[in-house]
């Protein structure tokens, strides 16, 4: 079970280091790669991506237009990365731009996957979305209470 917030800085070849207590805890050094939902990037163990991946494409048509959105905005740009020897993924140009990778990243373990985020935007998404958060813990907190 991964979790924790983390600051890294890219290399000038695009790389990041994957901390050591997240690196522990994955399988082998195989990863996926893709686009996340907000401006970030989702990274998956192999066996959990093939779950994702495969009851997106169970639940949903090629026929319905929000399914073909869904397919080629997270499916399609997916790609396999490896950690190396030192502990480092290299992210691919494409999703580096995507997400608005600069310098400075936030890496975030949620449970079975991972987010990349710049860290600017990071901060940026934390003030936007401040009131939509307590509205949510504070939903959570009743049902919790219930």
């Amino acid at each position: 079970m991964m979790r924790g917030e983390f600051k890294y800085s890219l290399d000038e070849k695009g790389r990041l280091m994957i901390p050591a207590r997240v690196r522990n805890e994955i399988l082998g050094n195989a990863l996926i790669i893709t686009r996340g939902v907000e401006k970030c990037l989702w990274l998956f163990a192999p066996e959990e991506w093939k779950r994702i991946a495969g009851s997106l494409l169970d639940s949903t048509s090629l026929f319905q237009e929000k399914a073909r959105l869904i397919q080629r905005r997270i499916i399609a740009p997916a790609q396999d990365i490896e950690i190396d020897r030192s502990g480092r993924i290299g992210i691919p140009s494409t999703l580096r731009d995507y997400a608005g990778l600069q310098k400075e990243c936030k890496i975030l373990a949620i449970q079975t996957y991972i987010e990349i985020w710049d860290d600017e935007t990071y901060t940026g998404y934390l003030d936007e979305t401040e009131a939509q958060f307590k509205e949510a813990a504070e939903a959570i907190g009743n049902k919790l209470a219930e």
